[in-house]
C-alpha cells in the first residue's frame, strides 16, 4: 500500500492523535460505495460494515504493517489516499478512501 518513501511535494508539519486517543472523524469519506463483491459477503453474513468504517474514519487502520499505518496518517495530513485493512466475517476487506476525498470504497483485495 505504501505510496512512497520519498515524498517529493510539500508536507503538512501538524500531528494526529495517536491511536488511543482517535476517536472521532479524521477526515471526509465522500460517497460510500461497495464492490457487489463485498455487498454480497456482508449480506450474507449478516455484517454490518458500520463500526468498520467509523474506524476507517477516526484513523484506526486495522490490520496494516506498522509502516502502512504511518503512510495513512502522513497521507491524511497532507491528503493522499488512505487505506485500512478489516477482517469481516473471514475475508479480508480493503475500505480505501481517494486522496480527493470525494469517495470511499470496500473492496475484498482480490477485486483491487
Amino acid at each position: 500500500m505504501s505510496q512512497s518513501p520519498n515524498h517529493v511535494h510539500a508536507t503538512n508539519t501538524a500531528r494526529l492523535p495517536t491511536p488511543d486517543k482517535r476517536n472521532r472523524p479524521l477526515f471526509p469519506l465522500g460517497h460510500l460505495v461497495a464492490t457487489s463483491g463485498v455487498n454480497a459477503h456482508l449480506i450474507d453474513n449478516g455484517v454490518d460494515p458500520t463500526p468498520f468504517i467509523r474506524q476507517h474514519h477516526c484513523g484506526l487502520w486495522g490490520d496494516v504493517p506498522p509502516e502502512d499505518a504511518q503512510e495513512n496518517d502522513f497521507s491524511v495530513l497532507n491528503g493522499l489516499r488512505v487505506l485500512s485493512s478489516y477482517q469481516m466475517a473471514g475475508e479480508r476487506v480493503w475500505i480505501i478512501t481517494e486522496a480527493d476525498r470525494s469517495s470511499t470504497t470496500l473492496l475484498m483485495p482480490r477485486e483491487y
